[in-house]
């Protein structure tokens, strides 16, 4: 095979692979807030939930991009 399919494939199976494990997480977080705030289809648990989610990500892509730029 053309080394740049397999390189493409290679990305989309890692992908694949990432976007299942974020929904397991996203899951486990799901409960984690149920457990917490009871109800979740709450505005404010969704509200609570969304903002945690968006500050672990952002927290992960910078600590992210700090390991990719000492990699190089």
């Amino acid at each position: 095979m053309n080394k740049e399919v397999v390189e493409k494939l290679a990305a989309l199976i890692t992908a694949g692979f990432g976007l299942i494990a974020a929904l397991a997480w996203n899951d486990t977080i799901k409960a984690i807030f149920a457990r917490a705030f009871g109800e979740t289809g709450t505005i404010w648990a969704m509200f609570a939930y969304a903002v945690v989610v968006t500050m672990i990500a952002v927290f992960a892509s910078i600590q992210i991009g700090k390991m990719a730029a000492k990699a190089k």
